[in-house]
C-alpha cells in the first residue's frame, strides 16, 4: 500500500525496492500521485506499470481540472499549474481514468476518507469516529494527510465502543483480525509527520496483518530536481524534515 506520491521519483523508487524485497501479490496506491514534486511523468508511469489499484486525488483531480485548485496553498497552487503545463498526455489520460475511492480484496480503499474521499483530513479520534461510522468494510485504507498512523474501534458488546489510534514507527505490526480499522501508510513523496522518510504499509490479507515500513532515499535529488523546475523553494526543504 502506498499513498502520496507528489511526483518524487527518488522516494518512489527506493520504495519500490523495499516493496520488491518483501514480494508482495500486489501494490495498491491511494492517489496524489502528483503535484509538489517534479517528476509526474516518470512517476505516473511506474504507479500506472507497478500498482493492481489506482486510485486518485485531490491533487491529481485539481491537475487533470476535474477541482478547482483555489483553495490549495500558494504553493501547491504553483505545483498545480507547473504539473498541468508540463506532464505529457498520457499521464493526464492516465490521471482521468482514476477515482478517489475502491475497493479490493473486501478492503474499503480512499484516497481521504470514507465519508470525503477526496478533502477530508483523518487525524483526530473524532474524525475517525465519523469515518468508521461511513464506512463499508471492516478495514479500510485511507492517505491525504501524509501522516503514517491507524485508528481502530473494538466490537461492540452490548454498549458502543470507542475509537483509538496513533501515529506508527517503521517496523510497527498491527494485527486486524477484529474490529474495525482505518489505517493510513503514510506518504511516499511527502512525509509530514515528522520522519523525512518515505512511507509503505504492507498488508497480510489472509493473516489480518498490517506492518509499516519506512524507507530512507535521496531527498537532496528529489528536492534539487523541484529547484531545477522553478518549482516553490519551500517544497524542497521540507523534505529534508519531514514536515
Amino acid at each position: 500500500m502506498i499513498s502520496d506520491v507528489h511526483s518524487n521519483l527518488p522516494a518512489l523508487t527506493a520504495v519500490l525496492e523495499s516493496i520488491d524485497a518483501a514480494a508482495p501479490e500486489e501494490i495498491w496506491c491511494l492517489g496524489d500521485v502528483v503535484g509538489y514534486g517534479a517528476q509526474p511523468d516518470q512517476c505516473t508511469a511506474l504507479v500506472r506499470e507497478r500498482c493492481t489499484v489506482s486510485l486518485n486525488g485531490n491533487h491529481d483531480l485539481a491537475v487533470t481540472g476535474a477541482i478547482d485548485a483555489a483553495t490549495f496553498s500558494e504553493t501547491a497552487r504553483a505545483a498545480v499549474d507547473w504539473t498541468r503545463a508540463n506532464c505529457s498526455p498520457e499521464t493526464l489520460e492516465f490521471l482521468k481514468g482514476l477515482a478517489p475511492e475502491g475497493e479490493r480484496e473486501g478492503f474499503g480503499l480512499f484516497h481521504a476518507s470514507p465519508r470525503d474521499p477526496i478533502w477530508e483530513y483523518v487525524l483526530s479520534i473524532d474524525q475517525a469516529e465519523a469515518g468508521l461510522d461511513a464506512q463499508r468494510e471492516r478495514i479500510c485504507l485511507i492517505g491525504h494527510s501524509h501522516v503514517s498512523l491507524f485508528f481502530t474501534r473494538p466490537p461492540s458488546t452490548g454498549r458502543r465502543s470507542f475509537a483509538t489510534g496513533a501515529q506508527t514507527t517503521d517496523g510497527d505490526l498491527l494485527d486486524l483480525a477484529e474490529g474495525e480499522w482505518l489505517l493510513n501508510p503514510g506518504s511516499v513523496g511527502q512525509p509530514r509527520d515528522g520522519d523525512p522518510r518515505a512511507a509503505w504499509l504492507e498488508l497480510d490479507t489472509d493473516e489480518r496483518t498490517a506492518r509499516y515500513h519506512r524507507v530512507a532515499y535521496d531527498a537532496v535529488a528529489a528536492g534539487a530536481a523541484i529547484l531545477e523546475a522553478g518549482l516553490p523553494t519551500a517544497l524542497a526543504e521540507r523534505l529534508q524534515i519531514g514536515r
